[in-house]
């Protein structure tokens, strides 16, 4: 439920999630120009419905960085 403003990378262990869940996302408008929001819903297994688990949202600086990763972790994209 913020705007992201850095990335960094982690170092160390990391094993896959145990669930899977939906992201949603939309534009949002700003007078500094748009945002990329993006959302998750809790996962297929949640007792209650969807709804919003998480959010995050993109200037066009931190989408620009994200997409660098993006590329560097999947280059054959």
């Amino acid at each position: 439920m913020a705007i992201v403003t850095e990335f960094f990378q982690v170092r160390g262990e990391a094993k896959p999630h145990p669930t899977q869940v939906e992201c949603g996302y939309k534009t949002v408008s700003t007078p500094a120009g748009p945002l990329l929001q993006l959302s998750t819903y809790g996962s297929d297994g949640r007792q209650s419905e969807k709804k919003v688990s998480q959010t995050l949202q993109l200037d066009r600086e931190g989408a620009r960085r994200l997409l660098s990763i993006i590329r560097d972790t999947f280059p054959d994209l």
